[in-house]
């Protein structure tokens, strides 16, 4: 399934396109240490940041110092790449039931972003980098939160 999950599950946005995604009204999650750190930088703090301090599969001092700038409630959980366990899955229901939560991956987040769309409530946003294209910007309505959905279905071992 690599290649149908490279492609975007929402609306890609450059960091100009993105503060007109960034209300109030909506629960904003960001996946990926780049995401995080581009909505920092744009004053904006999300309910929810799930990171794992690498991009492009490698670790990063820097970002995880940029990241942790901001102190939110931290989960921390264990995830191997091209995975969702049961304890990344459990982190982000709770992260949604408790509001400002940072969930820190020991592995990778690759894949949290489905997770996090299905879980989401109807005012959701989850926001995911696309690397070299940009972000991607996924309403979680009930039609989207479906299409997850089977997705998730297809990956079940």
């Amino acid at each position: 399934m690599r290649e149908e999950l490279k492609k975007p599950l929402g609306i890609v946005a450059d960091t100009k396109d993105l503060e007109k995604f960034l209300t109030k009204s909506y629960i904003v999650v960001a996946v990926g240490d780049i995401t995080t750190i581009t909505l920092y930088e744009k004053n904006y703090i999300p309910d929810i940041a799930v990171v794992d301090f690498k991009t492009k599969r490698k670790n990063s001092e820097e970002l995880k110092k940029k990241i942790c700038v901001v102190k939110s409630p931290v989960i921390k959980v264990n995830n191997p790449a091209g995975s969702i366990t049961d304890e990344l899955w459990r982190a982000v229901a709770t992260a949604y039931s408790r509001g400002k939560t940072r969930i820190e991956v020991n592995g990778e987040e690759d894949l949290a972003t489905l997770p996090c769309i299905f879980l989401a409530p109807e005012n959701g946003i989850v926001i995911y980098g696309l690397p070299d294209i940009g972000m991607v910007v996924v309403n979680a309505t009930k039609e989207k939160r479906k299409e997850i959905g089977q997705i998730l279905k297809r990956m079940v071992v």
